[in-house]
């Protein structure tokens, strides 16, 4: 039997400005290109680019709660 758990927080009105800074935008398009010319991305540019692309989903999803929430 799973549970449920609901949590509240309060969340910054700003939080929907939340991106990547363009410094690291820039870097992961940077990897991702690399890797679409079919250039091998090394173990740790792959582990950098997974982590960058796993906090951008992050902030996304950030944004899109607060918007939801606001409105």
């Amino acid at each position: 039997m799973s549970e449920s758990m609901l949590i509240e927080l309060q969340v910054p009105g700003d939080l929907a400005r939340f991106a990547l800074p363009p410094g690291v935008q820039s870097r992961l398009q940077e990897l991702l290109d690399k890797q679409d010319q079919g250039k091998p991305l090394t173990e740790a540019e792959r582990s950098e680019a997974e982590g960058l692309v796993n906090l951008a989903e992050f902030l996304s999803l950030l944004k899109m709660r607060a918007e939801r929430a606001a409105g």
